[in-house]
């Protein structure tokens, strides 16, 4: 029977695609009430909720069958996490998701704040031509406060330098290396920051400690003039106490994204026509939304699988510098696993795990799970982790070592696995990080794989692609990709073809009767 997940979010159909294609029940139910859905819930294996759906310890008790809830998003302040653990029900996030959106929209936010361009559009629109009222500041060479160096901190701070912005910053979970690598003078203390900021922008999380951060003795430390934005989450200004200091003329410019309690269609800064405020749009892209949507989909699927789940908030995740640095190599790293049991057909004796480049010196742990997690063989060998991956390959017969190279050749980064005498290596492309393969068996290629691909070796000669086009073109089934791979002084070569069509033994029966193959293997992803 297959495994039941019901979604509350407004998902983007690729998520939904692509859970029904992997044999998964989808039910969609937009916005229920909290008696509908627990009049709903205790079917479903999985649960993906909008932010709005309360998941307590009352709605999991009538989960029965429950594993996983997906948020599809940052935020899991609507689900009890603490009453999902003592349950033993997985809670994950699409933690990365938005980041870029959100970035982008603080940069937006400090442009149009420090340039005016609300008050000047609307202007315009009522019929005026009022140049001097609206003059603005540049941003170029004036000091932006950064508070949480975060992920979504982090990128405000690449995109701030190439506005030639003087950096500074307060974050005590942000490690001296990483504000060096950002270009940010980190300040233990608030009190030096708040002094010589021009603009503040705030990326933190909503906590005790966070609610109410910035108040009135916090506003009159600052600088005149200053302008503030919050992208983040809501409540980290005290409203009341800003509308006074923007009133006063203090605070000379404010833009807020997000707002204690949503949705917001009034507070203290409402009657400021200078004051900028969006509707929470940070994430509200095209690309976030698909992200966020493939992203738990693909999360939730490995939990329902009991696979590796990189965004479990309630099984020790990884911090977020490590993840930002290892978690796009999580879906590369299963993929070659994936490909190297294939090519293999058995359990490995020994896997070894290589990260060269700018992801050398990172924690090998979570990219091991992931290889393991894509099966180095064709029965499940547990559910893999960063904290159990050694010991349950062990278990297992598995000898596993992991090795750092500074050298990744004319790649920024890649990764690299050696089950037994099988080798594939893979590095990522492009801002969606699509897994390309390197190395296969030894042999220089370069190939986004596909769902199913054919890979061939064979001792080069005249003819041999036109033969194989030939057979599968007969058989219905179509070549979409293909690379041809070499090694130095041997004769043979190797070709990866991505096809689509029905590839049955029959088919493979016929090219390995017609080419004087070396291997033939059916890759399926």
């Amino acid at each position: 029977m297959a495994k039941k997940i019901l979604v509350t979010e407004d998902l983007v159909q690729e998520g939904i695609d692509a859970l029904v294609e992997q044999g998964y029940e989808v039910d969609v139910l937009i916005d229920p009430t909290a008696d509908e859905l627990m009049a709903a819930i205790a079917p479903y294996d999985a649960l993906i909720v909008h932010p709005n759906t309360v998941v307590d310890a009352a709605l999991l008790d009538a989960a029965k069958n429950l594993k996983i809830v997906g948020r599809a998003g940052v935020t899991v302040d609507n689900i009890d996490v603490e009453a999902a653990s003592e349950r033993g029900v997985v809670v994950c996030n699409a933690p990365t998701s938005n980041v870029i959106s959100a970035a982008e929209h603080t940069m937006a936010l400090l442009l149009a704040a420090a340039r005016r361009i609300p008050e000047a559009s609307a202007s315009m629109h009522a019929g005026q031509w009022r140049r001097g009222d609206f003059m603005g500041s540049e941003l170029y060479g004036k000091t932006l406060a950064i508070f949480g160096l975060g992920r979504v901190g982090g990128l405000v701070a690449e995109r701030a330098a190439a506005f030639g912005m003087n950096l500074i910053g307060h974050d005590p979970y942000c490690s001296p290396e990483r504000a060096l690598h950002l270009g940010v003078t980190l300040y233990e203390d608030m009190a030096p920051v708040l002094a010589q900021a021009d603009f503040i922008t705030v990326h933190l999380p909503r906590t005790v400690s966070t609610l109410g951060m910035f108040g009135a003795d916090e506003f009159a430390a600052m600088k005149d003039g200053v302008v503030l934005v919050n992208a983040a989450r809501g409540g980290i200004f005290n409203m009341e106490a800003l509308a006074d200091f923007v009133a006063a003329g203090k605070v000379a410019g404010v833009a807020i994204d997000s707002f204690e309690s949503e949705p917001c269609t009034s507070s203290p800064l409402h009657e400021f026509a200078g004051a900028i405020l969006t509707p929470h749009l940070s994430p509200m892209t095209h690309e976030a939304q698909r992200r966020a949507s493939t992203q738990i989909a693909e999360y939730v699927a490995a939990g329902l699988e009991g696979g590796m789940v990189a965004t479990a908030v309630n099984l020790a995740p990884l911090p977020p510098e490590a993840f930002d640095i290892v978690g796009p190599y999580i879906h590369a790293c299963k993929m070659l696993g994936s490909v190297a049991s294939q090519l293999l057909g058995h359990t490995p004796k020994n896997l070894k795990l290589e990260l060269a480049g700018a992801i050398g010196d990172a924690d090998p742990a979570p990219l091991l799970a992931a290889v393991l997690d894509g099966g180095l063989s064709y029965r499940r060998l547990g559910a893999f982790s960063a904290a159990n991956a050694e010991s349950v390959a062990s278990r297992h017969g598995i000898s596993v070592t992991t090795a750092s190279v500074l050298d990744a050749q004319e790649y920024a980064s890649s990764v690299r696995v050696v089950a037994d005498e099988v080798e594939v290596a893979a590095t990522l492309f492009g801002t969606e990080h699509t897994p390309r393969i390197i190395s296969l068996l030894d042999y220089k290629i370069d190939m986004a794989p596909g769902t199913t691909s054919l890979v061939f070796e064979y001792v080069d000669a005249p003819g041999r692609i036109g033969t194989i086009g030939t057979i599968l073109g007969e058989a219905g089934a179509n070549i979409t990709t293909m690379q041809i791979g070499t090694k130095p002084a041997e004769s043979c070569a190797l070709v990866y073809m991505n096809v689509e069509g029905d590839v049955g033994e029959a088919v493979l029966d016929r090219l390995r009767d017609a080419i004087d193959l070396r291997n033939l293997w059916k890759i399926v992803l």
